[in-house]
């Protein structure tokens, strides 16, 4: 288990149900690395000001996370984590390794926008 305040993915089940109800999906798949604790960081920061965007995570070394692990997408990917975003169930970015706020921002911003509180 992650050590986040995220909501947790656990099974590749949760996670289809996860990106089918909901339109605006981020999810941050590591470990408690040095790579991924800043972008889960940044993750729990951005949940409040982002209300329209759902953010989880989900354990890299779990079997169930292989429904990320074998995105297309990431294919290539030689780091973690793997921050997917998804938009009505469909992937529209991934990113891998460290972010930086405004990096996260960025994305958000382009593939989820609406109005973000202050």
């Amino acid at each position: 288990m992650l050590y986040t305040n995220l909501k947790h993915i656990e099974t590749a089940a949760d996670h289809a149900k996860i990106i089918s109800e909901n339109e605006n999906v981020m999810v941050i798949c590591g470990r408690m690395g040095p790579m991924c604790i800043p972008v889960y960081s940044i993750a729990e920061i951005l949940e409040d000001k982002y209300q329209h965007v759902k953010f989880y995570d989900m354990e890299f070394d779990n079997p169930e996370s292989y429904v990320i692990r074998n995105l297309p997408e990431v294919q290539g990917f030689m780091g973690i984590p793997f921050t997917i975003y998804y938009k009505s169930g469909k992937v529209v970015k991934a990113t891998i390794s460290i972010q930086t706020m405004e990096q996260v921002k960025t994305i958000l911003d382009k593939e989820f926008s609406s109005t973000v509180t202050a």
